[in-house]
């Protein structure tokens, strides 16, 4: 049975067919993609259900890429890069990417990474009680995993839904930074994040609740509550 359907954007010919490979052996319907012009033709038409983006693509790069298809999906987009440099820029929410992997990376890695992200993407379609989440003007359907906020529908990536999501359930309680990273990261890769990280998360999520996202209140020294 297929898993899900996966593109691959990466331009090195050896790695993409190996990864193309790989994934296929796990079950996954894999769309491969060399050029960035033939990945973003793939993503529309496709509509798969996660991207593997490299940075380094000829023409156009991968944050230019994922800037244009967030726009188009929610679909988790994890990047490819050896530029251990560039992490705070991946994870930044200007760029709307949800994870990395730094290169050379193990496949077993990958996968299980991969999974992790399908997995959580795909428990809105049973969500505990199957209700739909409401909070003073914010409304979130966990099925649909959508947001409105004043009965207008509002566009979030997976990552900014989950951290909405994880706010709310705490609403009136203080999250600390470094528990939302090990929420919504795992407590395995809050060493390589930033907490500037979340932030910016935040930030950006403010930003696409208005009039409703300053319920969102920074807590100094603390982290973040939303205001009831």
């Amino acid at each position: 049975m297929m898993k899900g359907k996966l593109l691959i954007v990466e331009d090195e010919q050896d790695l993409l067919k190996l990864l193309q490979i790989t994934f296929e052996k796990h079950g996954y319907r894999v769309f491969p993609a060399r050029e960035p012009a033939s990945g973003l033709a793939l993503a529309r038409q496709m509509k798969p259900d996660l991207i593997l983006l490299d940075i380094m693509l000829p023409q156009m790069d991968g944050l230019e890429f994922c800037r244009i298809i967030r726009q188009e999906t929610k679909a988790p987009i994890l990047f490819l890069t050896a530029k251990v440099s560039e992490v705070d820029r991946i994870l930044g929410l200007k760029i709307g990417g949800d994870d990395y992997i730094t290169k050379p990376f193990s496949m077993g890695e990958l996968v299980a990474r991969v999974e992790a992200h399908l997995r959580r993407a795909a428990l809105a379609a049973h969500p505990e009680d199957g209700a739909v989440g409401d909070a003073e003007g914010i409304a979130i359907d966990l099925e649909k995993r959508e947001v409105r906020v004043r009965g207008k529908a509002k566009n979030l990536t997976p990552r900014e839904f989950d951290l909405l999501k994880l706010l709310l359930d705490a609403e009136g309680k203080i999250l600390s930074r470094e528990a939302i990273l090990e929420k919504l990261w795992g407590a395995e890769r809050m060493a390589d994040i930033n907490a500037r990280t979340v932030d910016q998360h935040v930030a950006r999520l403010r930003r696409k609740l208005k009039p409703e996202g300053g319920r969102i209140m920074t807590v100094t020294k603390s982290g973040y509550r939303v205001r009831r």
